[in-house]
C-alpha cells in the first residue's frame, strides 16, 4: 500500500477472466461429480423428490377439490388452511429431532413416511374412500412430514459440501430440483386431472411417492451424520474429500 498526499492507494483487484471463471466451474464440477459424488447423488435426489412431491399436490390442490369433489371455487381456501397448518407444524415440531435423534435417520424417516402416506392417500382416492374433508386431512398429515423432509433437503445441501462453494451448491441443486420437479409435476398432474380418471391422478401421485421413498433410502445409505458437528468437520476444504 502506498500513500500520496494523505490518500491510500491500493492495487485494484484484477477482474475475473473467462479462463479464471472456467477454472472455477471446473473445480466445482470436480467437487460435485468426483470428490463428493455420493453426497451429490443424495442432494440431487432429495431436491428433485421434494420439488416434484410438493408441486404435484400444491399446484393441483384446487383442481382436485373442484373437479372430483365438487367444492365451489369460493370455498377451496377453507380446505387449504389445514394443509397450510400441517406445513407449518412439521418443521416446527420435527425440526429439533434432526439434531437430537440423528440427521440421516430423520431425513430418511420423513421422506419415506411421507411417500408412503401419499401412496396410501392415492389408493383411498382411487377406491372412493375419501370425501373433500378427509382428502384435505390426509394431505395435511402427509405434508406434516413432507414439509420437514423438504426443509432437510435444503439443510443437507447447505452443509455437506466444502465451505467455499456451499452457496453455489444450493443454487445448483435448487435449480435442477425446481426444473425437474417444479416444472414437470404441475404439467404432468394437470394433464392427468384433465382425463377425469382418479386412477390417472393417483398414478401421478405415485410417482412423487416413489421419488420420496427412493430419496429417503439414498439418504439412509449415503447420507452424512452432520448433527452437532462444526461445518468444517462435515466437509473439508475443496480438494480434501471426506467421502
Amino acid at each position: 500500500m502506498r500513500s500520496v498526499r494523505g490518500r491510500s492507494l491500493t492495487r485494484p483487484k484484477r477482474p475475473t477472466t473467462p479462463r479464471g471463471a472456467a477454472r472455477r466451474w471446473a473445480d466445482v464440477a470436480r467437487v460435485l461429480l468426483i470428490d463428493y459424488r455420493r453426497r451429490s447423488l443424495v442432494a440431487l435426489a432429495l431436491m428433485v423428490a421434494q420439488a416434484f412431491f410438493y408441486n404435484a399436490i400444491f399446484f393441483t390442490y384446487a383442481l382436485v377439490l373442484s373437479r372430483f369433489y365438487g367444492v365451489p371455487d369460493d370455498r377451496v381456501a377453507l380446505y387449504i388452511f389445514p394443509f397450510a397448518l400441517g406445513n407449518v407444524l412439521g418443521p416446527f415440531l420435527l425440526g429439533p429431532l434432526f439434531d437430537s435423534v440423528a440427521r440421516r435417520r430423520m431425513i430418511a424417516a420423513t421422506y419415506i413416511l411421507s411417500g408412503l402416506g401419499l401412496a396410501l392417500t392415492g389408493w383411498a382416492f382411487v377406491k372412493g374412500g375419501l370425501d373433500a374433508r378427509s382428502q384435505a386431512l390426509c394431505w395435511s398429515g402427509v405434508f406434516f412430514l413432507a414439509s420437514a423432509a423438504a426443509s432437510s433437503a435444503y439443510l443437507t445441501v447447505s452443509e455437506v459440501f466444502p465451505l467455499e462453494m456451499r452457496a453455489l451448491a444450493i443454487a445448483v441443486f435448487y435449480a435442477v430440483g425446481t426444473g425437474v420437479g417444479g416444472v414437470g409435476a404441475p404439467i404432468l398432474l394437470g394433464l392427468l386431472i384433465q382425463t377425469g380418471s382418479r386412477f390417472a391422478v393417483a398414478s401421478g401421485w405415485a410417482i412423487g411417492a416413489a421419488l420420496m421413498v427412493l430419496a429417503g433410502a439414498l439418504a439412509l445409505a449415503f447420507g452424512v451424520d452432520a448433527e452437532r458437528k462444526p461445518l468444517e468437520d462435515v466437509a473439508g476444504p475443496m480438494g480434501l474429500s471426506t467421502q
